[in-house]
This record gives C-alpha cells, structure tokens and sequence, in this order.
C-alpha cells in the first residue's frame, strides 16, 4: 500500500465516522419542513438492535493506550518499558505481548521515521518491536 493510499485510508477512517453521526442526527431529528400543518417527527426503530458490544480484551486496551501515548510524543524506549512491566505484572498478556510490541513499532515508525524508530529497538518480547518497524520501513 502507498504512502497516498494510507493517508486516504486514515482520512476516511476519521471523516467517515463523523459524516455517519451527522446523518444519523439528522434522521432523528425534527424536520418542519416536511408538514407545514404540524411539525414532524422520526425516530429511529429499536427494533434489531444488537446486543451491547462486549468489553474490550486486557491486551487490546493495552496496546491501544501504549500506541496513544507513543503518538502522543512519549519515547519508545519507555513505551517499551511499560509493556514489559504489564507483561511482568500480569502474566496472561504474555501471549499477546508479540503483537502489542509490533504494533508499537509500527506506531514508532509513523512518528518517528523507520531509522529513528529502529535505534529505540530491544529485546520486549523477543525481537517483536524491530520486526514491526521493519514491516513499516
């Protein structure tokens, strides 16, 4: 995928949800215009609705906040330093822990730039985050 087609791709990722919400509002809300006798009102149907979305996995919340905070300007190395101390703490996101250090890396290189992104790389779950910012470089 391309440099363009990735910023295309994030663009729609951040506008599409946003138009998606307005055109919802707008559903449910009062329109005047249709009736000049009476203002009318649609709602939107309960029926089919699904069940509640169920709560996100440990591992999930944890890569998700780690990628945050390493987007949000905190260093790599102690992006890094917290995974290995969740990983330490709570043992069962060891299984995950290969796929939370790529996605950092990924992460890492967006920021960063491939070459920067790689001097921050060390052995956090094996050699996981060195692989993520090689499959971005």
């Amino acid at each position: 995928m391309t440099h363009t087609a990735r910023r295309i791709g994030r663009s729609l990722a951040l506008v599409l949800p946003v138009v998606l919400v307005l055109s919802g509002t707008l559903a449910v809300t009062m329109v005047p215009w249709a009736d000049t006798s009476s203002s009318q009102i649609l709602t939107a149907s309960a029926e089919g609705v699904s069940a509640p979305a169920k709560p996100r996995a440990a591992h999930e919340v944890l890569r998700d906040r780690l990628v945050g905070d390493l987007q949000q300007g905190q260093a790599p190395d102690d992006v890094l330093t917290h995974l290995q101390q969740e990983v330490n703490r709570r043992p069962s996101l060891a299984e995950h822990c290969v796929g939370i250090a790529r996605a950092l890396g990924r992460a890492a290189v967006d920021v960063y730039g491939p070459t920067k992104a790689q001097s921050y790389a060390r052995p956090v779950c094996d050699t996981s985050y060195a692989t993520g910012v090689a499959s971005m470089g």
